[in-house]
């Protein structure tokens, strides 16, 4: 009982957090510079269109073509300034799904090379914060109570709570012809309360176990801390020294003794190429997070 007690404030303080205290597969790769400074990435078969940095150049097929606009459309409606509906954005990506199926691009992505690198957030059919495998456990070690308490904390208005941007670094080894993966992945989550007077990166870090099919990875949440806090930092040197040593809270271990098993969670990434990757948490499968690529994993890519 303590432990669920501890649990669920800790899940609670993420959400609204007031700081206190053996072969790699390699493949080529074009890169270009967005004209928002994110490193933008064409795709494996070029297009003809240029009206978004996702896109390429000519002498590709129409349906190549018809997926990379359907491509930009996806990434117009998830940046273009109001929230898009969750019905919405899972009909565009149904639409390109199916598309890039028969044109055999995005798929397998445990094996195609590609989930390596940072990926920033463009939408999450919750607040972002939901974006974070640590609360994909959290609903299983907790099923009868999660959906309550994110409630509350996700009924809390701007500026009081703010949320964003998010991001996700993913380091993925796999060993071909075999199911073997390692690895890691390490969600960020910027959370600001007080109208930004206090904000914090909300880490935590999970160990890659294995692959799941072609397109599934098991991870394993392992730790959760707030990074980068500008209280701490308002107390000069000693707000650093206890930033940097201040041990993160073992969330893994506390989602085990609350519900074994709940540590373990499965992302599904349905669709994933050098510029844009949709990906699930396997339970809701229903609930698709799209990313935009920043960088590619160190030495995954020859350019």
């Amino acid at each position: 009982m303590r432990v669920s007690i501890l649990l669920i404030s800790f899940a609670v303080s993420t959400v609204a957090f007031v700081p206190a205290g053996p072969s790699r597969v390699r493949t080529s790769a074009a890169l270009k510079r967005g004209r928002e400074g994110f490193t933008l990435l064409h795709s494996s078969s070029p297009s003809d269109s240029t009206d978004d940095p996702l896109l390429t150049s000519p002498n590709s097929s129409p349906s190549i073509d018809l997926l990379e606009r359907q491509k930009s459309d996806l990434v117009r409606l998830c940046t273009g300034g109001e929230k898009p509906s969750s019905e919405d954005v899972k009909s565009r990506v149904d639409e390109l799904e199916l598309l890039a199926e028969q044109v055999g691009i995005g798929q397998a992505s445990s094996f195609s090379g590609l989930m390596s690198g940072e990926w920033e957030l463009l939408f999450s059919p919750e607040d972002d914060t939901r974006s974070s495998p640590f609360f994909w456990a959290f609903r299983r070690a907790f099923p009868d109570q999660s959906d309550q308490i994110f409630g509350i904390t996700d009924s809390i208005p701007a500026p009081i709570k703010e949320v964003g941007p998010a991001y996700q670094t993913v380091e993925l080894e796999t060993t071909t012809g075999s199911d073997k993966a390692s690895g890691s992945l390490v969600s960020r989550v910027k959370v600001a309360t007080l109208g930004g007077l206090a904000t914090s990166i909300m880490t935590t870090r999970c160990k890659i176990l294995a692959m799941e099919g072609l397109d599934g990875l098991r991870l394993q949440i392992e730790t959760t801390k707030p990074e980068d806090s500008t209280v701490l930092k308002k107390l000069g040197p000693l707000g650093t020294f206890v930033s940097e040593n201040a041990p993160p809270f073992p969330s893994g271990e506390a989602l085990e003794r609350a519900m074994p098993g709940s540590s373990e969670v499965v992302m599904r990434t349905t669709y994933c190429d050098e510029g844009l990757r949709i990906s699930r948490n396997e339970e809701r499968y229903d609930m698709p997070f799209v990313w935009r690529r920043k960088t590619f994993g160190s030495g995954d890519f020859e350019i």
